[in-house]
């Protein structure tokens, strides 16, 4: 029942989203709304997977001064992962969020220099915060209200003076005398002394005319002279005076008038007093934030001063009966039940037990992202869901309330990014000619300096065996038609372990398969098919309107017909041909454009002859794919008898003809 039952002041856990963690709030208010559903105000709390990687920078750094400064224990890595999950960063964000949204307690405290880390580590759902996050601004200050203790904030006390040693410093630079106790006046003559300041300062304040304006009746200027001001300024008239009334009076009425002494209370007008409350309601007593924000022509000391005299006027006790009356009439408390509704990321087919291998939708023998256990009575899927990761019961609680997995792993940060670009499906045709061998040296310079880094995945023994061990969780064909989608290499890699035991123990035999290099074929390729450079010839660039031309992108280099002509005739999309009064795509007027490196075609091609073409007729289509797919392997052709004397059998070097390469 106490457990359920949440305060004003207390820090509970608000679920907003099935598959985020909860969010950490201080509840500030219970205010019931028209329709009798119970609103919680709060004030917000940040986790670090919150702020961006600049603040999590800055984060860090305060945390190894703070771990250098008190001197903490050494940490293992695992430590260290943790406790970033238990570090929390204080706002001055308000919200309002639905009670029943509420989904437990926990506890969070100021950090202090006596405190050891691995205490929160030990203790469940405790919390810690050292610095503040504004979400505007977007920074990270340091908090205000650290509890100054330590060495360094200690006063040093000097050693004990032996008897009969003489203290030799000077006292008149350690302190100031402003009263002493031991002086010929009596008591009754000090107090007279002091009603005759009183009078003399009333007396002033009718002298003066802003402060007529201020205190315009005789008895708000009396209270206005017998505040402390008034008092201090008597006492010290006396002390400056040795204590001699005659001297000490003439003090207090010089030649050109007596003397006005005001404190905050009346230097203050009206205007910045309520100014002042205002910010107090907001910031509470943050003096610094009050003067930055609503009195910035002010001093600090003399916002701290009016705030304690501001505590003992009329005003003060009406604000706080107010406040009194307010609090009342809120609710002080309220019960929400225990939440027992399921997960939507439950993994459980219907008809099967709970944590049973084989849930829609999932592989079987996938272990735990976090802890890699392999047996849970429930598990819930996690991340993203093309990669079918899944934590077990005690790492989606871990999940919920800390924000991460008690292992780090490279799918943790991936979940944080939701808003991320779209994995690319493919490569640029820049980057597809950088890479290209036949690319020439000089346009694979200016491609390669605006691609990305090449690099070359080399895989391992043990990946090798995992492709074939587990082809039905890796589904090779799948994969490389999708390169861009991402493999649960961890999946992979358990359900290997797992299988590995029972697999059969006679080595696989693979089939040696000699490929030669490269240079040797484009070596052999230059041998067979001389180079044979001919100037590229663009259409001519239209004067008019009427004047027909083809675009300079549609010159075919391969001599291939564009596929709405046949036989120099146009055709239009349904088979009829065009009527002379009817106009074609290619008869528009086409602007004169410079071509851009990266979509410009290949300056290397090979062109096929008619011997080479008459050769493919004889292929199959099977046998063209394998061509295609396997460019360094010969082609061998049956041809029938009529084609007999063709010489040679062998592709490229089957026909008389060059092949030609134009540019």
């Amino acid at each position: 029942m106490a457990a359920n039952m949440y305060r004003v002041g207390d820090y509970v856990y608000f679920e907003n989203s099935s598959s985020n963690p909860y969010l950490i709030r201080r509840i500030e208010e219970l205010n019931k709304t028209a329709n009798g559903n119970v609103e919680a105000k709060v004030v917000c709390l940040f986790r670090r997977r919150d702020i961006s990687g600049s603040l999590n920078t800055l984060a860090d750094s305060n945390a190894r001064d703070f771990e250098e400064e008190s001197k903490q224990p050494s940490l293992s890595e695992q430590q260290k992962h943790q406790l970033k999950h238990r570090e929390l960063f204080l706002s001055r964000q308000f919200e309002s969020l639905p009670a029943t949204h509420i989904r437990g307690k926990c506890n969070v405290t100021l950090l202090n220099e006596t405190d050891v880390l691995t205490g929160y580590l030990e203790k469940e759902d405790y919390f810690f915060y050292s610095l503040v996050f504004d979400p505007v601004q977007k920074t990270l200050l340091a908090d205000q209200g650290e509890i100054r203790v330590g060495s360094k904030y200690q006063a040093e006390i000097p050693d004990k003076l032996a008897d009969g040693d003489l203290d030799d410093r000077v006292q008149e630079k350690l302190e100031t005398k402003v009263w002493d106790p031991d002086n010929q006046l009596k008591d009754q003559q000090i107090d007279q002394f002091l009603v005759v300041a009183r009078a003399v300062g009333t007396f002033a304040r009718a002298l003066d005319c802003s402060s007529s304006i201020r205190q315009p009746s005789l008895h708000m200027s009396a209270a206005a002279a017998s505040r402390d001001i008034t008092l201090f300024h008597a006492m010290d008239t006396l002390q400056k005076n040795e204590y001699d009334l005659a001297r000490a009076m003439s003090t207090l009425v010089p030649q050109g008038g007596p003397v006005l002494c005001r404190d905050e209370m009346e230097e203050w007008s009206a205007s910045e007093a309520m100014l002042f409350e205002e910010a107090l309601e907001k910031y509470g007593k943050d003096f610094n934030d009050i003067r930055q924000d609503f009195l910035p022509w002010k001093s600090l000391a003399s916002v701290v001063q009016f705030y304690y005299m501001w505590k003992t006027t009329d005003r003060y006790i009406q604000q706080k009966r107010l406040k009194a009356a307010e609090a009342d009439s809120k609710l002080k408390q309220v019960y929400i039940p225990t939440y027992t509704k399921p997960n939507p990321n439950q993994i459980m087919a219907p008809g099967n037990k709970p944590g049973m291998n084989g849930a829609a939708g999932f592989q079987k023998g996938l272990s735990c992202e976090s802890c890699h256990t392999a047996q849970s009575p429930q598990w819930y899927a996690w991340g993203p869901p093309n990669m079918q990761c899944r934590l077990c019961a005690s790492c989606w609680i871990y999940w919920k309330k800390y924000g991460g997995l008690k292992t780090p792993t490279q799918l943790e940060g991936a979940t944080r990014a939701s808003s991320d670009a779209a994995p690319r499906v493919h490569m640029t045709r820049q980057e597809v000619q950088g890479m290209s061998p036949f690319t020439s040296s000089a346009g694979r310079a200016k491609l390669l300096a605006k691609n990305r880094q090449t690099f070359i995945l080399q895989t391992t023994k043990l990946t090798r065996i995992a492709r074939r061990v587990c082809q039905d969780i890796l589904q090779p064909r799948r994969a490389a038609r999708r390169p861009y989608a991402s493999i649960n290499a961890n999946a992979v890699k358990a359900e290997c372990m797992i299988r590995l035991p029972k697999a059969s123990k006679t080595p696989v035999k693979n089939r040696p398969v000699v490929r030669p290099t490269l240079v040797t074929i484009v070596k052999e390729l230059a041998l067979q098919a001389p180079l044979k450079l001919k100037a590229p010839r663009g259409a001519p660039t239209p004067i008019n309107r009427n004047q027909v031309t083809q675009p300079r992108a549609a010159s075919n280099l391969l001599g291939k017909r564009t596929f709405d002509s046949v036989a120099g005739l146009p055709f239009a999309a349904n088979g009829r041909p065009f009527t002379s009064a009817m106009r074609t795509t290619s008869q528009s007027v086409i602007k004169r454009q410079k071509v851009n490196q990266g979509d410009a075609p290949n300056p290397v091609v090979f062109v096929a002859t008619k011997d080479t073409r008459a050769l493919r007729k004889h292929l199959t289509q099977a046998e063209m794919r394998r061509a295609a797919r396997k460019p360094h392997v010969a082609v061998r052709v049956k041809l029938p008898a009529s084609l007999r004397p063709l010489p040679g059998s062998i592709l490229p070097s089957s026909t008389n003809e060059p092949i030609v390469l134009e540019d």
